[in-house]
């Protein structure tokens, strides 16, 4: 599984240089001249993927043996890239000419490179547009760009996960175990029914174990940038409500005591030790829990992250295709290939993601609770895949996420009232958002 790089500050110079290129600036090694997008898929192309060739070589291997019989006319080159730095390698490959034909991005990835012009816009190229019917309209959306009129990559794999509860903590506090918060007016209920002490003995429990990130205040209703995505906006008067309500939760003992520091890996630790009632997980959470808490694992319920949208929170995968490749009807079509139905859902099997097809998550594999753990949580977070959406703003860097979570913590501390902590925050994000 990919996991995220962080940004440097080097990017935006790195792509700056980029457009100033006059070469092809094509991973693709094939002879000189090269494809339009409409022609016949020929030449050689490069096809880059993040940390996964570790655990699924014989699958990509499998995938492109596969194209090329169906195309003889194309070799694909595989590259692999390590998790660490992802984000830097792709910003070298853009300042220096040699981005690849097909590459693996997310969307905040995809955005710099192309509003430096170096990817394609799918919606505009009639040879990739025509694909669009095939990928669920969230997917597709998900890949799409502020500001830039149209998706840059064709949605691969989706990802979410669902909200773990644990039933006994709800019954000792005089709560339903069968019915967990959906919106955060039930959510800020029942950690304040909580906070007050289960089944009346005085002894407090934390709901959460960890502070609001800019999910939440998607998921709340919060509006959290203009519409060309130039200016953020989750300091507006209902950012400002939430941030108060997790205030007042902070000082009533509804969150954590050490949830302005806790990591995911230490948050669900307390979770195992059931000091918080309710926690985000995974398939592999269930194993542990089996193994390490089995009274855990007996009581444990399984629900969808509380919203106020009716939208649940999704991540999302695509390939990208170079808008310098030498060989574009080869990268489109082979881009095309590896995100298809088939092809996604045999690697859906493969990992725990979800594929972006239409009508693939309607198969059985995704419906059907087989009773097993695996099968437990994935039915569960095929169903929140309906209708998600990718809540965090694809311009929103990882330093940008910090600046908001530390004026968050400002705030729950009582250092700053929470209007000001969220005024900083986005004074300090759209500074750094025009420095970009």
């Amino acid at each position: 599984m990919p996991v995220r790089g962080s940004r440097q500050t080097t990017v935006p110079f790195l792509l700056a240089a980029a457009l100033v290129l006059t070469g092809c600036g094509s991973g693709g090694e094939g002879g000189s001249g090269g494809s339009g997008a409409d022609g016949k898929p020929e030449g050689d192309i490069t096809f880059q993927t993040w940390n996964l060739r570790a655990n699924f070589k014989d699958y990509f291997d499998g995938l492109i043996r596969d194209f090329e019989e169906k195309h003889p006319g194309v070799r694909v080159k595989w590259v692999d890239q390590p998790a660490e730095h992802y984000a830097d390698k792709l910003s070298a490959d853009a300042g220096g000419g040699t981005l690849p034909d097909v590459v693996n991005v997310s969307p905040d990835l995809s955005y710099p490179l192309a509003r430096a012009g170096l990817l394609m816009n799918l919606d505009k190229e009639k040879a990739a547009a025509k694909f669009k019917g095939e990928y669920t309209p969230e997917a597709w959306q998900g890949n799409a760009l502020p500001g830039l009129g149209g998706s840059y990559a064709f949605p691969w794999y989706l990802n979410t996960g669902p909200l773990f509860y644990n039933k006994s903590l709800f019954r000792a506090a005089g709560l339903d175990p069968e019915k967990p918060p959906k919106s955060y007016d039930e959510l800020f209920a029942v950690a304040h029914r909580m906070a007050r002490g289960a089944g009346g003995t005085g002894g407090r429990t934390a709901t959460l174990a960890s502070a609001p990130s800019i999910e939440d205040f998607g998921r709340y209703g919060v509006r959290l940038m203009n519409e060309d995505a130039t200016k953020f906006t989750y300091n507006e008067p209902k950012g400002v409500e939430l941030l108060t309500r997790y205030k007042e939760l902070y000082d009533r003992g509804g969150l954590d005591p050490q949830a302005l520091t806790n990591t995911p890996e230490k948050a669900g630790q307390k979770f195992l030790e059931q000091k918080v009632a309710m926690n985000p997980g995974g398939a592999h959470d269930l194993e542990t829990f089996r193994k390490n808490a089995p009274s855990l694992y007996r009581s444990l319920g399984i629900t969808d992250a509380p919203n106020n949208t009716g939208k649940p929170n999704m991540y999302v995968m695509g390939l990208a295709v170079s808008e310098r490749s030498r060989h574009k009807a080869a990268a489109i079509a082979f881009a095309h290939f590896v995100t298809g139905k088939k092809n996604q859902e045999d690697f859906a099997h493969k990992v725990a993601v979800f594929p972006s097809t239409k009508g693939s998550l309607e198969e059985p594999y995704w419906t059907k609770d087989d009773g097993t753990d695996a099968g437990r949580v994935r039915v569960a977070s095929a169903r929140m895949l309906k209708g998600a959406v990718n809540y965090t703003p694809v311009v929103m860097s990882d330093e940008m996420k910090t600046v908001l979570r530390n004026e968050v913590a400002k705030a729950l501390q009582g250092k700053k009232p929470p209007r000001k902590a969220l005024d900083d925050a986005a004074a300090q994000s759209d500074k750094l958002l025009k420095q970009s």
